[in-house]
């Protein structure tokens, strides 16, 4: 049965997280592809400066949704096939499985030729399910690098590569469970780290070039002047 939830796990994840609300968005209510405008990306900072607040704020709780019903899903199910892990069926270590899949069908959505965001915003909505004060951790991270810096890429870089060890720390110091257990969440987390920190690449680049864009409110209305 834990073989079934699993791949039940990465069905539901995937699936949902093929639902690109940025894409979705910005069609419904600009009448354009958001992949052709700006930085060519369909997440988040790109519908900002490219097609206005009303539509971010509609893909922020979107993209927040499906990563969170995705886990949430999977969890449910999981319990009721008695496939958790012992003591008391466990369902915690499932909610990675979706929150990977989820991620990677946001990257690669099924639904728009398999061409879709970098999954940061995915791949943290996810935690809100798996490990609430992970999230917290994680959003922590990232509101004060970007604060510092300006940077939106650099900050989800920083925030994704401190996953795996905030998992860790808050499954065996903070949730008090076994060393054990709590380094094999550390290891489930380890894919949806590298994938999302993997999909920021040309940001990388950007970064050490001097080449990145800052984040500004003022920025809206780029469209494809964008990089």
């Amino acid at each position: 049965m834990k073989i079934f939830a699993i791949l039940l796990a990465a069905a539901f994840g995937y699936f949902l997280g093929s639902c690109n609300f940025s894409i979705i968005v910005v069609k419904l209510m600009k009448g354009r592809d958001i992949r052709t405008m700006g930085s060519h990306n369909a997440g988040l900072t790109n519908t900002l400066r490219c097609a206005g607040k009303t539509c971010a704020l509609l893909t922020l709780v979107g993209d927040l949704l499906k990563g969170v019903v995705a886990v949430w899903l999977s969890r449910v199910f999981c319990g009721w096939l008695d496939a958790g892990l012992a003591p008391g069926n466990d369902t915690h270590y499932i909610g990675y499985i979706a929150g990977l899949f989820a991620v990677l069908g946001h990257i690669f959505p099924v639904y728009y030729n398999f061409k879709g965001g970098k999954g940061v915003l995915v791949g943290v909505s996810t935690f809100i399910i798996v490990d609430f004060k992970v999230f917290i951790a994680l959003m922590a991270i990232f509101i004060v690098i970007l604060a510092i810096t300006k940077y939106v890429s650099l900050a989800s870089i920083i925030a994704t590569s401190y996953c795996p060890l905030a998992t860790l720390l808050m499954s065996w110091i903070a949730d008090g469970n076994t060393f054990g257990r709590s380094f094999l969440y550390l290891l489930l987390s380890i894919p949806m780290s590298a994938v999302i920190v993997w999909m920021h690449r040309s940001n990388i680049e950007r970064l050490l070039n001097g080449t990145e864009n800052k984040f500004s409110l003022t920025t809206r209305g780029l469209l494809d002047k964008e990089r």
